[in-house]
């Protein structure tokens, strides 16, 4: 290829990633002036994609986990003919514009995943490589193969630094996930300065004894020598790689290069024009790009078009030979397909005997991995106690690709990052599990997949003091407040079995949304008569006759100490409602009649009863309500016990009623 042409396809990645910081008047021109031959490389040479299919299932997966650096990305979609037009880069940070700060996932066509928190892409990165590799084993076969693609992604110092990136890049190892490949940017300056003054690990030992295999680029401009590397990558099946490649941040401005300076901030007019001078771009125009480099690139996208229409080939032949594998290929990429669950007898079939709901969930689990086959999750190092375990169904590993169960090992951070790329990638619905005081580990992680829009499913246990001797460390206070204070993110906290199968199918049925399920460690009665009701958030569990006077308010294990008091109370003549709320998200998302119904407005003693804190709960008690709650950090002690000691009593709650 013409060497001469290839230098300006880079530059003009440069020229646009500058151009557009500079009229933003806000962004980060360190990353993609310094690792734009890097990223050229990868895409023109190796990365199999369609520009025309960019939701192609069989595609290499692209994740920049160095988000900031999202300008490097847009230019690229830009020059790629991926549907992002020069306007779109022209107006680089401002409202509406399909060129945000940092790359998201759904707004901006081509962007595999929201990035931004560093080192958050790498465990993506680490999900997309684990669901490759399980839907290859589920469905390819000797003579075709329907799933056959790579994961790759760029980072920087940053990413590395962030404990996130360690644990998840571990497992990424242990599981010798040989498709990902992990580029590192390494320029050796972080905000602050060199990164000599917090980070002088070798990096590359570190990567080896995870179980990657290393190989460094000294020169970061040297493409011939990036592509080597990436080729050796991609030609060894015995361990992922990482390539270090060594660049200057900044590249091309004389200034600022290889200084802190070039990180965040625009470049200035002036140091433009002497990086234009620097780079022989002749060009003084503004977003200005030759022709004969759009020629370039629409010749290599003409020729990665040629990968999907030899992958569709395949498909046909696939589904003609092995018509039954194919229909469950479909069915796996079905996200209508979980609707089916609301019918399930075997699902919603009704028990009588106490159990906690972390049980009811383990046992709702074994119904699932039948009726969602491409059901695949796990825990972190917790699955005996979070009942996760899906039964006979084998572990993910090196050596058994098929296991639908994942040892996350105890890293709860990474693990909900890797399961969001496992749900990015598509074929499976994931979900993982710790105990809910650990939410705190997950919490940014669930974020972004609030921020995604992608329905992942949070499993979280021991729920509650209920915990009991474990203590405080161990006994979520606030965590549920936090959980339901995210946009976009439900929240459910049943109480016994059929409320536990209306969160397992809410969370399910979503496809725009993450749910949280919230578990019981004790064993709790069976108070809900008919579990399709939960799904409206909330519902009266029991009624008097006449128009309430009282309302409790209750949600998993104290709706049993809601009901008692209940039941005192209309036996002293008082007309009681109590009303189960599991999901005050899905109640919010109700009609104001249903609300309405359900909570009339006209009855203003209420009472709500939640062993957790009260924060929140003012929405729905109002001014003259009053919070059975926790505000206070739990005790070591029987669980029965520190309930009496913290006033979870029918004796208090009636107490608190009669003094309405």
């Amino acid at each position: 290829m013409n060497k001469e042409i290839e230098t300006k396809a880079i530059n003009s990645i440069r020229i646009l990633s500058a151009d557009a910081i500079q009229k933003a008047n806000s962004g980060h021109p360190g990353l993609p002036l310094g690792a734009a031959p890097s990223a050229y490389t990868l895409w023109a040479k190796h990365l199999n994609f369609d520009p025309t299919h960019l939701d192609w299932e069989n595609r290499d997966r692209f994740v920049l986990s160095a988000g900031h650096g999202s300008m490097l990305l847009y230019s690229l979609l830009h020059l790629f003919s991926c549907g992002l037009k020069k306007e779109d880069l022209m107006s680089f940070r401002q409202m509406g514009s399909l060129t945000p700060g940092h790359p998201e996932y759904g707004h901006t066509r081509g962007v595999d995943a929201t990035t931004g928190p560093l080192g958050a892409g790498l465990a993506m990165a680490v999900g997309f490589a684990m669901a490759e590799a399980h839907l290859a084993a589920e469905f390819n076969k000797d003579d075709l193969s329907l799933v056959d693609h790579r994961t790759y992604a760029l980072c920087g110092d940053g990413c590395l630094m962030e404990g996130i990136s360690s644990e998840a890049l571990s497992l990424a190892g242990t599981l010798n996930l040989h498709k990902l490949t992990i580029l590192y940017d390494s320029n050796k300056i972080s905000i602050e300065g060199s990164t000599d003054i917090a980070f002088t690990e070798d990096v590359q030992k570190r990567m080896e004894s995870f179980g990657f295999k290393t190989l460094t680029v000294e020169d970061g401009n040297d493409v011939a020598a990036i592509s080597d590397a990436l080729e050796k990558a991609k030609s060894d099946d015995s361990a992922p790689y990482f390539i270090t490649v060594k660049t200057e941040i900044g590249y091309g401005v004389p200034k600022k290069q290889g200084s802190a300076s070039a990180h965040g901030e625009p470049l200035g007019e002036e140091n433009i024009r002497e990086m234009r001078k620097f780079l022989n771009w002749e060009y003084e125009e503004a977003f200005f790009v030759p022709e004969e480099v759009y020629r370039h690139y629409d010749a290599l996208v003409e020729e990665k078009k040629k990968g999907y229409l030899n992958w569709e080939a395949i498909k046909a032949d696939y589904a003609k030979k092995y018509p039954e594998d194919y229909e469950k290929y479909l069915s796996y990429h079905d996200k209508n397909k979980v609707m089916d669950l609301i019918h399930c007898e075997e699902l919603w079939a009704k028990m009588d005997k106490p159990e906690a709901t972390r049980s009811s969930s383990g046992e709702v689990i074994q119904v699932l991995k039948k009726a969602v086959p491409n059901l695949f999750g796990g825990s972190a190092d917790l699955a005996p106690s979070n009942k996760t375990e899906m039964k006979g169904e084998g572990f993910f590993a090196r050596d058994n690709r098929l296991g639908k169960n994942i040892h996350f090992g105890v890293r709860e951070l990474a693990m909900a990052g890797i399961a969001n790329g496992i749900l990015l990638h598509g074929g499976y619905r994931s979900f993982v599990a710790t105990f809910f005081v650990f939410s705190d580990y997950i919490k940014p992680m669930a974020r972004l997949a609030a921020l995604m829009q992608i329905p992942q499913i949070f499993v979280l246990t021991h729920d509650s003091i209920g915990v009991g001797e474990d203590g405080p460390t161990h006994e979520p206070i606030e965590q549920l407040a936090m959980l339901r204070s995210m946009p976009n993110f439900r929240v459910f906290r049943p109480a016994d079995r059929q409320e536990t199968v209306a969160a397992w199918f809410s969370a399910l049925s979503s496809t725009d949304c993450p749910t949280a399920i919230v578990l019981s460690r004790q064993n709790l009665p069976q108070l809900c008569k008919n579990g399709k009701d939960a799904l409206k958030g909330a519902y009266i569990l029991s009624d008097s006759d006449k128009i309430p006077e009282f309302i409790f308010i209750a949600t998993g294990s104290e709706l049993e100490l809601a009901e008692e008091a209940a039941k005192v109370l209309r036996g002293e003549g008082k007309a009681v409602r109590v009303v189960s709320m599991p999901s005050m998200d899905v109640f919010a998302m109700q009609s104001a009649e249903y609300q309405e119904e359900i909570l009339p407005s006209s009855v203003e003693k209420r009472i709500s009863v939640e062993a957790l804190s009260s924060f929140g709960w003012g929405k729905y008690v109002g001014l003259k309500g009053k919070t059975l709650s926790l505000d206070s950090f739990g005790a070591s002690g029987p669980a029965k016990e520190l309930f009496k000691h913290f006033g979870f009593t029918v004796e208090n709650l009636l107490a608190m009623a009669r003094s309405m």
